[in-house]
C-alpha cells in the first residue's frame, strides 16, 4: 500500500469507526507516547535494560504500526500528502548523503555492543 492509500485508509477507518479525529495536540502527544512504547520495547531487547516480565509479549510490529498509524492521522489533519513529502526527503537525502555515510571511517569499524 502506497502513502496515499494509508492516509486515505486511515481516513475511511476513522469516519467509518471512530467519532473523529482526536485533535492535532492530542495526537502529538499520543504519537510521542507510541514512541516511547518502541523505545522501551527496542531498549529491553536490543540495549542493555533487562526485560520485565510484561515486557516479553509485547509486539515491536505492532506498536511501530501505532507510531505509523497516528502519524497518518496528523497527516490527514494538516493536510500533509506523505507520497509527496517522502518522495522529496529520498530525494534530499539522496543528494545530500550520496557518499556521506560511505566516507564516515566509524561506520567502517563493528559494532560495539
Amino acid at each position: 500500500m502506497e502513502l496515499e492509500g494509508a492516509q486515505k485508509a486511515v481516513d475511511d477507518w476513522i469516519n467509518n469507526h471512530g467519532v473523529r479525529y482526536f485533535n492535532e495536540l492530542t495526537n502529538m502527544a499520543q504519537l510521542t507516547e507510541e514512541v516511547g512504547e518502541v523505545a522501551r520495547i527496542i531498549a529491553r531487547r536490543y540495549g542493555e535494560q533487562s526485560d520485565k516480565s510484561t515486557d516479553l509479549v509485547k509486539d515491536l510490529g505492532e506498536e511501530l504500526a501505532d507510531v505509523i498509524f497516528v502519524t497518518l492521522c496528523l497527516a490527514n489533519q494538516t493536510g500533509v500528502d506523505l507520497n509527496a513529502a517522502f518522495e522529496k526527503k529520498m530525494k534530499l537525502k539522496t543528494e545530500r548523503d550520496h557518499d556521506r555515510h560511505h566516507k564516515n571511517l566509524k561506520l567502517k569499524s563493528p559494532l560495539k555492543r
